[in-house]
């Protein structure tokens, strides 16, 4: 028999018009379920295991299909006929226990081809037991048999190789030649069950695989198959699973503030599927979060919305700055959730959850949440110990941030220098990810004063410290949380609206870099230096309970996902 088939092109997909081909899908779905009683009605995600299964079947748009669920139970033959698929009821003799499954499927074969007048080319078994298949997966499996007419059976499969052993007469014994990584060992492949396509002249009563088998390789969730509690758990962690995409801008003169507070986010919720999305001024953030192995991509249209739309997440998490009213209220009319970070711009209002642990509460709304509760400490952090302040300073912490835009850590070196070097004090200097003014401080490194690089240990930095000095970003919480007498420098006019680094939170705020003079930086050094006033800041910073913060953010955010 021939067949013509005009195939038109569809993505990566091809759409056929005129077919002659005939597709029979069969789901096999036996009343008595020993593993997990009554599976195959058993809710999943709140609908029955079948009917992902016949959903999947139901939408398959690149050919026209029969879809027939076979079984010996009435209930599964009507909750199956309600979702749409059409009944084959199976006789006693093909119902038990050491029946195959090439016996059941050439019965509804047989049978249904007479009663349709139909000779169905390619006869597909889909699993009901693997609810995580793909309707692109099955599309792509049938393209493959209609582009490829020298396969006779198509068999999903999962890649699986690993160092096996086999049990040959009593003893066990190796199934490679030499213990070797993974990823040199010769490919092994697992059936998954999920899917099994096979051609009318092939099967039989007792077989569906042909001499020419294609295996087709599913994705890590599709394989699964559900056969025990185990596996039905795994799987209501996939359905539950939501695509959070976080939006973040991290350049030159806004620093990574942004990037670190996001990349603690994501590594607390880890449960959903996690995607990174900078603006096109951020190629510095985009580059270290891509150093942290997260999926990250950079701005390419005139709006970043369009790319937003493009990844269609359920749930956005924007730590951009201020956000405009349209920027919000465009990704709630796509559908999407929308959670932003240290947003002061009009879009806040319109935002569902909204996150400021830096800014003062000007008007409080449901739904927003402000001050140290909720700031976002450091894995490093976690564990970290309090600081004890000592009668003298013996180290001066200096570190501006990411970044350092106005190199203030040149400056105050410059500056307290000669004071550190009469009294003995050593200077350590820690610069960020993108702080690039090195053969401006270099010079200076001495018994006095060490250089550290992008460190990833900054908190036994804090901890070693009897004094800082800082920007007004999110180091100022650290700093707090382990109780270390601060200075501050303000980077920008922004960071001038940060409210937790002031007096009453045990910092001496000396306000915008470019207002202040050398010789108050100096003046509020050498009060600093006063045991009784360092003790006293230090206990200004423990009244607050930025330890919890993280967990409070990171709570409402999966009760938010969640609901």
């Amino acid at each position: 028999m021939v067949f013509f088939v005009k195939i038109v092109k569809k993505g990566n997909l091809c759409l056929s018009q005129d077919i002659k081909m005939q597709v029979l899908i069969v789901i096999p779905a036996r009343g008595g379920s020993k593993g997990i009683p009554r599976k195959n009605l058993r809710l999943l995600g709140g609908k029955p295991l079948i009917y992902y299964t016949i959903k999947n079947a139901l939408q398959i748009s690149t050919v026209p299909v029969d879809v027939f669920v076979s079984s010996d139970d009435d209930e599964i033959l009507s909750v199956s006929k309600k979702i749409g698929a059409e009944c084959f009821k199976r006789a006693d003799v093909l119902a038990g226990d050491d029946v195959t499954l090439d016996s059941v499927i050439f019965d509804v074969y047989d049978n249904v081809k007479k009663q349709r007048s139909k000779d169905y080319d390619l006869i597909i078994t889909l699993q009901p037991t693997s609810p995580l298949l793909e309707v692109s997966s099955i599309e792509k499996s049938i393209q493959f048999m209609l582009d490829n007419p020298q396969v006779d059976t198509l068999i999903s499969c999962k890649e699986d190789t690993h160092l096996s052993w086999s049990k040959v007469d009593g003893a066990f014994q190796p199934n490679y030649e030499e213990r070797l990584n993974r990823q040199y060992l010769k490919p092994e492949y697992r059936e998954t069950g999920g899917i099994l396509i096979t051609r009318n002249h092939i099967i039989t009563p007792t077989g569906r695989i042909g001499k020419k088998v294609h295996l087709f390789e599913l994705s890590n969730k599709e394989t699964i198959d559900i056969d025990t509690y185990e596996d039905w758990s795994v799987c209501e962690f996939y359905l539950n699973r939501k695509k959070i995409l976080f939006v973040i801008t991290g350049y030159q003169e806004v620093g990574l503030g942004h990037v670190y507070n996001s990349t603690l986010i994501a590594s607390d919720i880890m449960e959903h599927e996690l995607e990174f999305l900078v603006d096109h001024k951020s190629q510095l953030a985009f580059d270290k979060i891509a150093s942290l192995n997260f999926k990250v991509s950079i701005q390419q249209s005139d709006n970043i919305v369009d790319d937003i739309k493009a990844i269609n997440p359920d749930v956005v998490i924007s730590d951009i700055l201020d956000t405009s009213e349209e920027y919000v209220v465009a990704l709630q009319k796509a559908g999407i959730k929308t959670i932003n970070f240290e947003d002061l711009g009009k879009g806040a209002a319109q935002a569902d959850l909204v996150f400021n642990a830096i800014y003062p509460e000007v008007e409080k709304k449901e739904n927003h949440f402000f001050g140290p509760d909720y700031f976002c400490i450091r894995d490093e952090f976690i564990l970290s110990e309090q600081h004890a302040i000592k009668p003298n300073v013996q180290r001066v912490l200096l570190s501006f941030g990411g970044v350092d835009p106005a190199n203030n850590t040149k400056r105050v070196l410059d500056t307290i220098l000669p004071r550190c070097e009469a009294l003995g004090i050593q200077i350590d200097i820690v610069t960020g990810f993108g702080y690039k003014r090195f053969n401006e401080i270099e010079q200076y490194t001495s018994d006095v004063v060490s250089l550290h690089r992008d460190v990833k240990n900054i908190s036994d930095f804090m901890l070693a410290a009897d004094l800082a000095f800082t920007s007004g970003g999110r180091t100022t919480y650290e700093l707090a949380l382990i109780g270390v007498p601060t200075i501050v420098i303000c980077q920008n006019k922004r960071e001038l609206t940060h409210f937790f680094a002031n007096k009453s939170n045990g910092f001496s705020n000396l306000g915008l870099y470019s207002d202040v003079s050398d010789q108050e930086i100096l003046e509020t050094f050498n009060a600093l230096l006063n045991y009784e006033e360092r003790l006293n800041r230090r206990g200004l910073m423990e009244k607050n309970k930025i330890r919890e913060g993280r967990q409070n953010v990171v709570k409402k955010i999966k009760d938010f996902i969640n609901n």
